[in-house]
């Protein structure tokens, strides 16, 4: 068949994208990236949570990702909870009409499978079941690719989460943990496949050599509330991860340790604000990090960094600077663990100070070691998505022409 009867792959990706998250974003971009430099000819566009940031940043069409715009505010007001009501119907329709101007559908990363944090089912749990039931429908191949998953509690959101997953035409997970969690809501995982977070595909730069006296240290904070299953006691949890981190914080400057508070959500500005106020020192600031890979330069440039949010981890380890996690989750505990710290994860749950410090004493003791450890782990997990690429090439385009275009197929509807 000649290059005149071929047409370019139509690709969407689906997300919150866009919504003040960094690591869903640099999800977003590790894919974006990959699709450019292996289907430059594809047409690509995104139905994501903040649509307008993501044209401007990436160049994108975008479709919002809901009708109603207040949907992730809580309604309180007749009007509102009808808006909800009905946006509910419409986004079924709006995401099937998207869903089927396209050849293949990619949820790139992010927990898209777990409820770490408060999470109501017919939120994106209900978005991400309207895309996976759309595209087994229209015949439009939906991918969840190297997403993380997790035990889920609320009945609803399990059903729709296992649904979504059964639907999708292709399943790799960041993680084994993950992978588990969905054989044990009864998906079928057998031909699915773990890689590794989709982040670590970013160009990041080298951790600076420490030079033998105390330097910087990067705090990554977290509006931390407990998980979806720890409502009655989200306040609870939060002063005392506030308190904690706080009390840590302030030992580090009273030493004459500059001190950088990195975020990862917009929701998590007023707690870095927080713990300035509290501990009134000019050593400790905060970090205007709005990517990755900002986020990757300010823990590039520290000694050690000690991290609540997983991408915040992610960017850590991945330059190659000694880290310690606030663990919220299953999931940072995992990531610890391949990247050879498992010995330095510490509760957010518990964050209490002086058991915080003795362990980050014990992290910067070993900071050589680990440095070395790091260098020789990030070499593998870069592979390993590289390996993920390919076999989403294999999956998902296995007729398509190196420079992005494919013979038109005629669609089934399964």
């Amino acid at each position: 068949m000649t290059s005149a009867h071929k047409t370019p792959l139509r690709i969407g990706v689906f997300g919150l994208f866009g919504a003040g998250n960094t690591g869903n974003d640099g999800s977003l971009e590790a894919v974006l990236d990959h699709l450019r430099a292996a289907h430059p000819e594809a047409v690509v566009d995104a139905m994501c949570g903040g649509p307008e940031t993501v044209a401007t940043r990436y160049g994108i069409p975008t479709t919002p990702l809901n009708w109603y715009r207040g949907e992730y505010r809580t309604a309180l007001r007749a009007g509102a909870i009808a808006g909800k009501g009905l946006g509910k119907l419409v986004d079924a329709v709006r995401t099937a009409a998207w869903v089927r101007r396209h050849d293949v559908v990619i949820v790139p990363g992010t927990g898209v499978l777990e409820t770490t944090l408060p999470l109501r089912p017919w939120g994106f749990p209900y978005s991400l079941f309207l895309l996976c039931a759309s595209g087994r429908l229209l015949g439009t191949r939906v991918a969840l690719v190297s997403v993380g998953a997790g035990p889920i509690g609320n009945r609803a959101t399990r059903v729709l989460t296992r649904w979504s997953t059964r639907l999708a035409a292709y399943r790799s997970y960041r993680d084994t943990q993950s992978r588990d969690a969905m054989r044990a809501m009864g998906v079928d995982t057998a031909r699915d496949e773990v890689y590794a977070d989709l982040v670590f595909a970013l160009p990041a730069p080298s951790a600076s050599e420490p030079t033998g006296t105390p330097g910087p240290v990067c705090v990554g904070v977290m509006d931390f509330h407990g998980n979806n299953d720890e409502r009655a006691r989200a306040e609870e949890i939060h002063r005392r991860y506030l308190d904690g981190t706080t009390r840590f914080v302030r030992a580090l400057a009273e030493e004459g340790r500059p001190v950088r508070l990195l975020t990862g959500d917009e929701l998590d500005r007023p707690v870095a604000d927080a713990i300035v106020d509290a501990v009134d020192s000019p050593l400790v600031t905060v970090a205007e990090a709005a990517s990755l890979a900002e986020l990757m330069k300010e823990t590039a440039c520290a000694d050690a960094v000690v991290a609540t949010r997983y991408h915040n981890l992610v960017c850590a380890l991945k330059v190659g600077t000694p880290t310690l996690a606030l663990s919220y989750s299953a999931k940072s505990d995992a990531l610890m663990a391949e990247m050879g710290l498992a010995a330095y994860c510490h509760s957010a749950r518990e964050a209490d100070a002086d058991r915080l410090l003795e362990r980050f004493r014990a992290l910067e003791r070993q900071s050589a070691p680990l440095r070395r450890t790091l260098s020789e782990r990030n070499l593998a997990v870069t592979r390993c998505v590289e390996r993920q690429f390919a076999a989403l090439a294999t999956a998902l385009f296995p007729a398509t022409d190196p420079d992005g275009t494919h013979a038109p197929t005629r669609r089934e509807t399964p």
